[in-house]
């Protein structure tokens, strides 16, 4: 298990498969966590493995996705209903959520579903 800094944002993938967002195609664009290679190196996983990223708010399960562009100690996944079940729910009175520089924890998950979109909604709905 590794401690990251997570920040997330829009990505060009996702926005080519905007229009799928029930479709596998925008599940591998979006339910991912970019890494660094020698954090995925130190976790002892390869691209494409499932993950657990957890945080206060909750944990979800991702895809690993190596990156050259993100820094050791970084995480960055693409905007989307997998990382929303993670970041904080307040906005601290500015109207928008935090989607930067969020504590998280990230380790391997061999075994466990990235779950698709209806599904991961489907949970948290009956969470609440």
């Amino acid at each position: 298990m590794i401690e990251v800094t997570l920040i997330t944002g829009r990505t060009i993938g996702q926005g080519i498969t905007i229009d799928e967002k029930c479709e596998e195609e925008y599940v591998k664009e979006v339910a991912i966590c970019e890494l660094n290679v020698k954090d995925m190196e130190k976790l002892g996983i390869e691209d494409g493995d499932v993950i657990r990223v957890s945080t206060q708010e909750g944990e979800v399960f991702v895809f690993a996705k190596a990156s050259e562009n993100v820094g050791k100690g970084t995480a960055f996944m693409p905007l989307g209903v997998w990382v929303n079940a993670i970041i904080p729910k307040g906005t601290d009175s500015t109207g928008m959520p935090t989607f930067k520089g969020i504590r998280a924890r990230v380790e391997p998950a061999k075994g466990e579903e990235v779950l698709s979109a209806e599904k991961l909604i489907g949970r948290i709905i009956n969470e609440d």
